[in-house]
């Protein structure tokens, strides 16, 4: 991509990557650093024609919980509010075409990840923790 000067990266990170996430502490650091490098690439390539973007979605409806043994997270119990795979990746691609640099999936997501922005990280780390814990832990 570099040497033509040309191409487009579409990175899947989360909204899991702007907080602490007790349950899924790796996967939220992990999403971290993919959101991380991210941008750090991006940044490296900012005089090219290279598009670099992150994907920040939320609660998606595919199999993520299965694989990742959370069925009986609160997180997907209400499956009508979980984010269709459809709308998320339309908007992955849409901000990819437009250039920008990153963009968060859905309103919901858009609204919990602007108050995270602005509450402390210890206030965030338990709100995760209620929203991901298993039902069996109430």
């Amino acid at each position: 991509m570099v040497s033509q000067n040309s191409g487009k990266i579409l990175n899947l990170a989360s909204i899991a990557s702007k907080a602490p996430g007790p349950w899924q502490a790796v996967y939220h650091g992990t999403k971290a650093f993919v959101l991380s490098f991210t941008e750090g690439i991006r940044e490296e390539l900012i005089d090219s024609a290279i598009t670099v973007t992150a994907l920040l979605p939320g609660v998606t409806d595919t199999d993520f919980f299965n694989k990742a043994d959370m069925l009986d997270s609160k997180a997907i119990q209400d499956k009508d509010a979980m984010a269709d795979p459809a709308d998320v990746a339309k908007d992955g691609y849409e901000a990819l075409m437009a250039g920008k640099d990153k963009v968060v999936s859905g309103l919901k997501n858009k609204l919990q990840t602007a108050i995270g922005n602005i509450t402390p990280d210890t206030l965030q780390a338990r709100h995760m923790a209620e929203q991901q814990k298993p039902v069996s832990e109430d």
